[in-house]
Parts: C-alpha cells; structure tokens; sequence
C-alpha cells in the first residue's frame, strides 16, 4: 500500500498556496502505455501535504511493476494545464519495498528550470490474517457404527461462508477401532478456517471410516476460532449430537464429547517481512563463453550483438538484473565468465571476473555488468569445457560466511547448456542448498537441456551421492520459450523475468523457516 507526501511543492496558485492532489498511474506491462489507477484526496492551500488515502496495488516481487506519480494542483478539475502542472516522478514498486522500512523519496521532475520538491512513498503490506493454528483432538465413548468391531472415527472441519452454506477445509486422519481415538496435532491457516473472522462458525462432523466411502455420520457440534483459542489455557470439551438420535430417543445425552487438548498461534512471515526488515538479495551473474556458443563476431553466435539487437545472454541477464536490483542496496553485483581462455597467458578459467579485476568482481548496476561482459568478448577466447561447479562453489563460500537471514544471494548462470562437470554441479548444488542462496539457469539455443531439469529438482529432488537438497534452490527456464512471433521483445523478457524469479520469495522463506530466522522488525516512525 503506498501512501504518498509531497514536501516543498512549487506555488502555482496567485493569491494562495497551491490544492495538491496526487494520480498514480500504472505502466501497462510490455508496453509505454499508462493507465490511471487512481488519485489522493485534494489537500487545500499546502505545499507539504500528508495524503491520508491510500493506493492498494498486489504487489509481484518477479515483476517490474512501474509507477508513475504525477502531482497536478488538483483544485478545481480533472483536466488540469500543463502550465499547473507540479511535478512527477517514476518508480517501480520494488524500488519503494526493497528501500529501508519501506520509505523511498524521489525529486520530483517535470517542471523545467524549477525544482519541484520531493514526494516521500510509504510501503506497507495489508496483513490479510497471516497466523496458522496448530490443534489436536482426541474423542471419548462415541457411538459404535461397525457391526463388528468399534468405529475408525475422523473429523471434518467445515467454515461457514457469508451465505450460511459451508466449505470444508479440512479433515483429520483415520484413527482405526477405536471409540476413544487421539488425532495427531494438525496446522491450518486461520484464513482457511474463519476467513479472518474469529466469530465465525467452525461447524465440526465427526465420521466413522468405511472402505466403500459411505461414511457413517456419528455427529457434530459447532465452535468458532475464538472458543477454540481458549484452549490455549484450558482443555475444551465438546458434545457430539446427532440430530436425528436427539429427535427419536426422549433419553438421549450425545454420541460421545471432543477434547481440544492443545491449541497455538503462530505468525507465518512473508517475503516482505524480511525485505523490510533489512535482508539484502546479492545477486551475481556468470557468463558461458565456451566456444560451443560460436564466435562473437559471426551472426550465427548466440554472444553476437548486433547493432539494433542485444544478444540472448545481454537480453536474459538484463531482464533479471534489473528486477533483483531494487532489492541490492549497493547496485554492486559481482559478474564471472566460465569456459575461456583469459590473458595474458591463455589458461582456462571457469570463473574469471568479467571487469578483469580478481580483488574486486563487482560492476555497478547491471549496465556495468553489461559493459564488463561486452568488454570480456573481446578480449578471452571462447573455449571450454562447461563447468558450474567452480562458480556455485564461489557463491556458496560467500553465502556460508553470514547465515544469520541479513544476507540471501541470487545466482544467475546463463549458459548454452552442454553441461560437462554434471556430478561436481550436482554436488555444489546439494551443498548450496543449506545456505541462503537460489540458484537461476537461463538456457540460451537450440540445446536440449535434460541435464538443467534434473538440475532444477521440480520433479524429483536433487541428490548426490545419497545426500539429498535440503530445499529446492534451482530454477531453469529455456530461453527459446520467451522470444514470440510478435516481436515484442519487452513483453517476452518479462515473462521470462516473471518465471524464473517466481520462486525466490518461497525459497528466500523456506531458508529462513528451516533456520528459525525471524525477520527484524522495521523501526517504528
């Protein structure tokens, strides 16, 4: 939710101060079209406004959702003369989350030969009810349903929706034989079980298991989130009734009580938490320059950048670079090249420093990485073979050495894909995978890339020499799925963008939750 407060505006009105209003416009995606999305309220006479309303946009940390604030005098009409205009100033939405606590000030422009002022951008995420319950049940003296033998009793939990139907959301194991049965303790997010509303009714049946699937209804009874959040500090006993029991037989009690034995409240963090918080993506990138590629100067080579056209490799690291890097507070990101000759004595090198400068490989912002990795095709020699694991084996010593949730590091590896180090690869993976880092493949040609989906471990989890990946760190996407007949470059590379980063806020959250990293909290104002 960014809120907005221009400081030190121009004053455009004669006899008073100026009525400013802020338009926040969206950048429609893959185009340079805007959209208006919507405007504060108009703030009498002020040149330091606090707008009160708030813009809520849903907020993708694997896109580059650009904003456009324009701050017109906003007084008397919606059409307003370029000669009122106050100033404007763009950002993208990254930019505003990925800066300290969430407050980024931005010039404001527009107005030549004027200094407009500045407008201070506020981020906060709505907490839309992020806690998840853990609870256990047990049952004693419920009805027996089998000819034979006792009940093999279950529950099913059901919330009630705005129209007094109910949704089921969830369902406890099977205990067999048993009329006195312990389920083992289970977690749900409080958004499943209430939707928020801690008086909602929390409708609970009680069933006893038969293998055809026509379940016997024992009986049921009714609680809210805010009754079972007492059992915090009390047991809670339930009665089970069966309506149509209670209707037949005068001396009917109940079909057997419920137990609340344990019930807790937990805060799931999210991916914004620990950005506010001050955890910091690193992002590095290496560069394939074995000869499979061919050579730069051909046209026919997957590095030739043609002078209306970046290559693959510029394309791809641009479109992920300049994503990452609202999250970078430095904008230094260190750059490798793998697979070449390097001068001055020609020997192979499978993580040279694309800025030739082996103290210091980091390039400032990713037009410097670019500039670095023109810069090194001119001068190695493309050779080989393809080898990961010296370049994920670098990241990881980098990563190994802060693992307290400030720092997560972001590798890029751009290759052609003909892998020849695959079991070194496989083993720097399974490593890597218990530090705070995420590996990105971008496959650039006509390669089959078997060996980057087995590396990737969507399917089947990435072992090594019977260790297995404590989490899943890899993403692989082929280049070739993202170039479209239509040409629109800027569109495809978004997508691309969107596909690969996609799982680094999960994996950024699955470290910190196997590590028990809580997120810092922002300071108050």
């Amino acid at each position: 939710t960014p809120g907005s407060s221009p400081r030190n505006l121009l004053d455009m009105d004669t006899f008073s101060k100026s009525d400013p209003v802020v338009v926040l416009f969206l950048q429609v995606s893959g185009s340079s079209e805007w959209k208006e999305f919507g405007r504060t309220e108009v703030i009498d006479n002020t040149l330091n406004p606090d707008f009160v309303r708030k813009f809520v946009l849903d907020y993708y940390f694997e896109e580059k959702q650009n904003l456009r604030f324009d701050v017109p005098p906003g007084s008397h009409s919606a059409l307003f003369g370029v000669q009122d205009f106050l100033g404007q100033a763009f950002v993208a939405l990254g930019e505003v989350i990925g800066s300290q606590r969430g407050r980024l000030e931005r010039p404001l422009t527009g107005v030549p030969g004027k200094r407009c002022g500045t407008i201070l951008l506020l981020a906060e995420e709505l907490s839309n009810c992020r806690d998840i319950v853990t609870m256990q049940l047990c049952a004693n003296k419920l009805d027996k349903k089998d000819f034979f033998g006792k009940s093999d009793p279950f529950l099913v939990f059901y919330r009630s929706n705005e129209d007094g139907t109910f949704t089921i959301c969830h369902k406890t194991e099977v205990v067999k034989n048993t009329l006195n049965p312990v389920w083992q303790p289970f977690t749900i997010p409080v958004r499943a079980l209430c939707n928020g509303d801690y008086d909602r009714t929390v409708k609970i049946d009680v069933y006893d298991w038969d293998r055809d699937g026509s379940h016997d209804f024992i009986g049921e009874f009714a609680t809210s989130y805010r009754e079972l959040s007492r059992a915090q500090s009390q047991f809670t006993v339930y009665e089970v009734l069966n309506p149509r029991k209670k209707c037949k037989k005068k001396k009917y009690v109940n079909s057997g009580t419920v137990t609340l034995l344990s019930f807790s409240v937990e805060s799931e963090f999210t991916f914004v938490d620990y950005i506010r918080g001050g955890t910091q993506l690193n992002f590095t990138v290496a560069i394939d320059f074995t000869a499979s590629n061919g050579l730069p100067s051909q046209p026919t080579s997957l590095h030739y950048a043609s002078p209306y056209q970046l290559s693959a490799y510029a394309l791809a690291l641009k479109a992920v670079g300049e994503i990452i890097q609202d999250y970078d507070s430095d904008k230094l990101f260190p750059a490798y090249g793998f697979g070449a000759k390097v001068p001055p004595d020609g020997k192979i090198s499978h993580q040279f420093p694309l800025n030739n400068n082996v103290e210091n490989p980091s390039c400032a912002g990713i037009e410097g990485v670019l500039e670095s990795y023109l810069q090194s095709l001119r001068t190695v020699q493309l050779y080989g073979p393809t080898n990961f694991a010296p370049v994920i084996n670098q990241v990881a010593g980098t990563a190994a050495q802060v693992t307290d949730g400030s720092q997560y590091h972001v590798l890029l590896i751009i290759t052609d894909g003909v892998i020849s180090d695959m079991l070194q690869t496989k083993e720097a993976i399974v490593t890597a995978s218990s530090l705070p880092m995420s590996i990105i493949i971008v496959g650039v040609g006509p390669a089959e890339f078997e060996a980057m989906e087995e590396l990737d471990g969507d399917e089947v989890r990435l072992s090594s020499r019977g260790r297995y990946a404590e989490r899943d760190i890899v993403q692989f996407v082929p280049f070739r799925d993202y170039v479209d007949d239509s040409g629109n470059q800027v569109l495809s590379m978004a997508r691309l963008a969107k596909d690969v980063l996609a799982e680094i806020p999960e994996q950024l959250l699955s470290y910190m939750k196997t590590r028990d990293i809580k997120p810092h909290r922002a300071d108050p104002e």
